[in-house]
């Protein structure tokens, strides 16, 4: 009694309290089923893509992930805008010695949150015949 020990198991823990008006941060943590280096997470981020990639779709960007190298990058005021507010930018890659990786991930959230979702939905739908086009 009266020291302080450490814990038997690792912790790893981030905590983050953003006043703006607009975009949503995420702290993420991961684990993947192996160990790849820094660079192939960073490399799988930036060549992401999926189906309304793929489709081509208006309003679907050619690269819908932005990766920040910076140690204080993304940041609501600098980097919600990315992409006109459809991209989402992911930086603070870096091991954690829980999870494996973890990473701070930033939308706008009103545009690809909200409103640019909405379209990029209804395009996908249109495009995959689960909602007929009524604009023919």
């Amino acid at each position: 009694m009266g020291r302080i020990s450490e814990a038997p198991f690792k912790v790893s823990a981030q905590c983050h309290r953003v006043n703006v008006s607009d975009g949503h941060l995420a702290a993420v943590r991961i684990r993947l089923t192996r160990e790849p280096e820094l660079d192939e997470v960073c490399d799988a981020f930036r060549s992401f893509t999926s189906l309304p990639q793929k489709l081509g779709l208006h309003t679907a960007l050619a690269n819908p992930l932005i990766v920040r190298d910076e140690p204080d990058r993304p940041q609501p005021r600098l980097d919600r805008d990315a992409g006109n507010g459809m991209a989402t930018t992911i930086g603070r890659i870096m091991r954690d010695r829980v999870m494996g990786y973890r990473f701070i991930a930033l939308s706008h959230n009103a545009i690809r949150g909200a409103a640019g979702a909405a379209i990029l939905n209804a395009e996908l739908l249109v495009a995959t015949g689960r909602l007929p086009n009524i604009l023919r």
